[in-house]
């Protein structure tokens, strides 16, 4: 069975990086300069931490939900 995986991404605007976290990946936190290098290193580091995970799951769908803000003022 295919367990579904939320990956929560933010820009960091003063550090110039994405962050990556999941609530359904307890310890996951990953930062890249890139949304591919951040994609990249969740898809790296994941299975080690899925390891670690008394459910035992083995296969998993990784959506990536992206937020970012920013201001803009009125013409």
């Amino acid at each position: 069975m295919t367990e579904p995986i939320q990956i929560d991404a933010r820009w960091d605007d003063e550090a110039h990086v994405w962050i990556a976290t999941s609530d359904d990946a307890p310890g996951l936190v990953v930062e890249a300069a890139s949304w591919q290098s951040m994609i990249d290193e969740v898809r790296a580091i994941l299975p080690d931490l899925l390891e670690l995970d008394a459910t035992g799951v083995r296969e998993v769908s990784l959506t990536f939900k992206a937020e970012t803000h920013l201001g803009l003022a009125a013409g």
